[in-house]
């Protein structure tokens, strides 16, 4: 009896060890495939040095993180899962990361036309689009006013009406100091910065457009006719029924609420726990999306 008992475990312990490895191999496999076509650059776009990375091969998918973060705070995590089967091209906005501040107020339409701009200077004609927070506000204008360069969205827990989140949040936004912003998003910024002071302005940058943050007409949004998925959590700061109600006001559109907090599907670096595992990420659900053929 103890002998079985033995080579049962045995045969577990080997197997875990084995599932373990063939895991870790096919991470590092995945993050190769994406380094070895990884290229970055600057771009003039508007009066802007524009920072973009891009990954992969393939179909092209821009994506645009979110207020007060960089390209690695926003989807370090789920770059190297896409890129296995899409070229990423990722972007940091006006005053964020390494792209210079333009001595303006920032606006998502000024930053939708920003990434038209640099889309025209790499020689992408049309790409799908996954923007995050502030970033899919921004989705949302680009696909508004630049429908032609638009093949497929991706709304991450985007914002389109002032109502769309609890009263607090506004509250909360007025009183927004440099010293309460988020110690990741700071490190963050500070690890990629051409110059670190920059830190100040963005916050101020950001927090400003939010507090005078103005809804997106019904009309525009109605506008929208491109394939659509809407993703928040359900304990997101947006609301479910503004998730809802966006989801009825673009006509091809696909709703997801998923467990967790704001950012968490997509391993947003706030949201890092110990026990993250890659298999909580929305990817899948994002290339399903992404793969489907129109009727």
């Amino acid at each position: 009896m103890k002998q079985i008992v033995l080579i049962l475990t045995l045969a577990i312990f080997t197997s875990t060890c084995c599932n373990a490895q063939k895991n870790e191999k096919q991470k590092m496999e995945i993050e190769t495939m994406a380094s070895s076509s990884f290229k970055s650059g600057y771009s003039e776009v508007n009066g802007l040095k524009m920072y973009y990375e891009i990954y992969g091969q393939g179909k092209p998918l821009v994506l645009v993180h979110g207020g007060g973060s960089t390209i690695q705070t926003s989807f370090e995590k789920i770059i190297p899962l896409l890129a296995k089967n899409r070229k990423i091209i990722a972007v940091e906005l006006q005053a964020h990361g390494r792209t210079n501040d333009r001595n303006a107020d920032l606006t998502f339409e000024q930053d939708a036309d920003d990434i038209a701009t640099l889309l025209k200077n790499l020689n992408i004609d049309k790409a799908d689009f996954f923007g995050f927070s502030n970033g899919g506000t921004t989705t949302l204008q680009i696909a508004i006013r630049h429908p032609k360069i638009v093949n497929k969205i991706i709304l991450g827990s985007a914002l389109a009406k002032r109502n769309g989140v609890p009263g607090w949040f506004w509250g909360f936004m007025e009183q927004a100091k440099l010293e309460n912003m988020p110690e990741q998003l700071k490190i963050g910024y500070k690890k990629v910065a051409n110059d670190t002071n920059g830190l100040q302005v963005m916050h101020d940058r950001d927090a400003k457009r939010m507090v005078n943050f103005k809804d997106i007409s019904d009309e525009d949004i109605k506008s929208i006719k491109v394939p659509t998925l809407i993703i928040i959590c359900d304990k997101d700061v947006i609301t479910p029924e503004h998730a809802i109600e966006l989801h009825k006001q673009i006509t091809n559109s696909e709703l997801a609420i998923i467990p967790g907090g704001h950012g968490e599907y997509i391993g947003e670096i706030t949201t890092i726990k110990p026990d993250f595992k890659e298999s909580d990420l929305v990817v899948p659900m994002i290339e399903k999306f992404l793969n489907k053929t129109e009727k």
